[in-house]
This record gives C-alpha cells, sequence and structure tokens, in this order.
C-alpha cells in the first residue's frame, strides 16, 4: 500500500494535501513553515494540483480568506507557524464559530520575545481555547496521516469545525524521514467528496456570522461546547478508518511500556520519540517508567487519558511552554483538573523543557523521572521547573 520514499516532512504534507484535493490554499510564509505552503504553490503552477493558490498579505488575511472559501463550500486548507499562528488569532475564534471546516498544518515554534525561530509549544498552547480540533504528529508519517485525517474530520457532517494539526518545527518539519505515501486511489477511499452542510449561496442565501446579542450569545457557545466535545466518536472512527484503509492505527492517547509502571512520563509531539529511547534504556536498568503521549489536545479525551494512568503512582508532565504567572503549564494544568478529587489519583510532578528549540535529551527525562520518583519516596512535591535552566 503506498509507496516508501525519503521526504522532507513539510514536503509531504503538501503531497497529503494534494492527493486530498484540496480547492484553495490561502497562505503566508513563515520560518519553518514555509516549505509547505511553497511546495504547494509549485504543484499548482505546475498543474499536479487543481486549486486557487492565494498569496495573501499577512496570515491574519490567509484565515480570513480560509473563512470565506470553507464558507462557500471549497475544501480549505492553510498552514503557519508562530507569531503567524498569533496574528490570526481573532479569526480562529470566527472560524469555529461558523463551524467551518478548514484544515490547518501548525508547524510549532517559539512565540516571541526575545524573537526565536526555534521550536516549542507556545504558539499553539496560546489557541488551545479557540474551538479548533487539534492534533499532535511525532514524526513525518504521521504528519501525512494526520493531514487525511483532518480533513476527515473536519468535513463529516456531524463534526463541521476547523482541524489544526501540530508538527515540531525544524526537529521534525525539516527533518527527511521514511514516508509511505499513498496513492490517490487509496485517499478516495478514505476521504469522500467534499459536500459542504451548509453554504453560501447566492441561489439559496443563508445567513452566518450574524451579532450575538445577549439572548442567543451563551446559547451559542454552549453549541460549540457540545460540537467539539461530541466530535470525540467521529475522531476516533476516522483513525479507525485510517487502519482500516491504510494500515496504521492511532488513538487519542497513545501508552508506551507503562504495564507495571509506578511513573509515567507525559508528552506531546516528537519529543514523545525520545522519551520512548529512555524509557526502553530506563525499565532495562529496572526503573518502574512508561510513558503516555497525547495526540489528541483538543477535545481532552478525558476517559482515555484516565483508562492510560490507571495504576501510575506519578506522573512526570513535560510541558513545552511555561504559563508566567500561574501556578502550572497548560498541560500539567489540564491533567491536574481532570485528576482533582478522583480516588487514588497520580501525583502530577511538571516540568518545563525544551523552550524556544533547546535540545531535550535523554539524560533530561531521566533527571524528570529520578526527581519524580523522589517524590514518591516522600520528598516534598516541587513547584513547576524550568528544568534547563543555567545556573
Amino acid at each position: 500500500m503506498g509507496t516508501r520514499v525519503g521526504m522532507e516532512a513539510s514536503i509531504a504534507v503538501a503531497e497529503a494535501v494534494a492527493l486530498c484535493d484540496a480547492d484553495v490554499v490561502a497562505a503566508y510564509p513563515i520560518t519553518p513553515q514555509t516549505h509547505i505552503v511553497e511546495h504547494l504553490a509549485e504543484l499548482v503552477a505546475d498543474g499536479e494540483l487543481d486549486a486557487e493558490f492565494i498569496p495573501v498579505e499577512s496570515e491574519h488575511s490567509a484565515m480570513s480568506c480560509c473563512v470565506g472559501s470553507a464558507a462557500a463550500g471549497a475544501r480549505t486548507f492553510t498552514a503557519t507557524s508562530s507569531q503567524g499562528l498569533a496574528l490570526m488569532h481573532e479569526i480562529l475564534y470566527i472560524a469555529s464559530a461558523l463551524r467551518v471546516p478548514i484544515v490547518m498544518s501548525v508547524v510549532d515554534r517559539a512565540l516571541s520575545g526575545p524573537i526565536s525561530i526555534w521550536n516549542d509549544h507556545a504558539d499553539i498552547m496560546a489557541q488551545r481555547d479557540t474551538g479548533w480540533i487539534q492534533t499532535f504528529a511525532e514524526n513525518a508519517q504521521e504528519a501525512v496521516d494526520m493531514t487525511l485525517h483532518a480533513f476527515r474530520v473536519a468535513e463529516d457532517p456531524a463534526v463541521c469545525l476547523p482541524v489544526m494539526y501540530n508538527l515540531d518545527g525544524f526537529i521534525l518539519s525539516h527533518m527527511i524521514e521514511p514516508v509511505v505515501m499513498p496513492d490517490h486511489a487509496e485517499v478516495e477511499r478514505y476521504l469522500p467528496t467534499f459536500k459542504p452542510a451548509q453554504r453560501l449561496d447566492v441561489d439559496h442565501p443563508i445567513s452566518m456570522g450574524p451579532v450575538g446579542i445577549p439572548p442567543i450569545y451563551t446559547e451559542a457557545k454552549h453549541a460549540l461546547q457540545n460540537a467539539i466535545t461530541g466530535a470525540l466518536p467521529v475522531i476516533e472512527k476516522a483513525w479507525d478508518e485510517m487502519a482500516e484503509v491504510f494500515g496504521r492505527r492511532y488513538h487519542p492517547i497513545e501508552t508506551y511500556r507503562t504495564d507495571g509502571a509506578e511513573v509515567a512520563l507525559v508528552t506531546m509531539g516528537s519529543i514523545g520519540e525520545t522519551a520512548m529511547t529512555y524509557v526502553d534504556q530506563a525499565r532495562e536498568s529496572g526503573v518502574p517508567v512508561g510513558l503516555v503521549r497525547v495526540r489528541l489536545w483538543r477535545p481532552f479525551p478525558q476517559a482515555a487519558f484516565l483508562d492510560a494512568v490507571k495504576g501510575v503512582k506519578a506522573l512526570a508532565v513535560i510541558d513545552r511552554c511555561p504559563s508566567p504567572g500561574s501556578v502550572s503549564g497548560p498541560v500539567a494544568a489540564e491533567l491536574k483538573g481532570l485528576l482533582y478529587g478522583r480516588s487514588q489519583q497520580p501525583r502530577v510532578v511538571e516540568f518545563q523543557v525544551g523552550l524556544g528549540g533547546r535540545d531535550v535529551p535523554v539524560q533530561d527525562f531521566d533527571r524528570m523521572v529520578q526527581s519524580t520518583l523522589a517524590v514518591l519516596a516522600g520528598r516534598p512535591l516541587p513547584p513547576p521547573r524550568f528544568l534547563q535552566v543555567r545556573e
């Protein structure tokens, strides 16, 4: 099934978008996302993708254009990073409120200042409450598959919501890796022809995005909350269908060697692969550690996470960005809120690492796990730690 090739992850994402027959790509270049839309522009210019490529003047304009395009019934894609995603911020809320199925690849990068073009998760964590479905890829193959999955979920009549999927900037986006690229027939089996549930049509006019006066605003937000939480079964079904068509299976929460583990690392994104290397080494040395990887960030899969950490005594939660002024990083705060008040809940020990592209080697995972084991042995629970601060 498919063709195995060596390909840069960003180029593989663009090729996957082309396989999905996107109708409109509206984008603005920004490091380290540029290779995605640059390659899509080449595919359109060379006649390999029959789509409108719109080179807009900013990311704010890109998302505004995407909202209009998707509202008119076109299969729509864009990509961005960091400050570009921040510039889109106000329009992201509009896209989800209007229930337009835009797909966006976010190549995660630190937010300024100081200015940084390297990877962490500050950009995506700033967007966690915008009403978009959000997933994470760990490697190039997963980035391709999350592209297909994003279109499949966004356009499902039971969902009709925008989807953003994340891949780590440079660490993943610019890496050449082995990828099984599906052929067009396989993608057609998986991804139905887009039939919008509603669209702007001069012959059948509808109103989209009217003023939300106080008597209806709460109900509108309640409807959006129900829509995104109600999308979970469709998200999981789309991964089940992916396994049937392509032979690769994904889950909202994925575990690695958690049987018998007293401590579980919790990761998101490409850092999970380094964590697996550490877990293998630690297990050989008798350290009772496993790994829990969060693939689906929004809607957060509460039941799946609770099942994954059942029997674990402590969690070493890794945040790739701080939350200045808060008592916890974004991921740790999410998990502590979920676990609060439950019987036999695991202790949560927080770490903030890999900021602004700093490497997180295997040794750092060992430091985190040893600190967490010390808490289990009776040491006081430490505050959230910037693990890699130089003395």
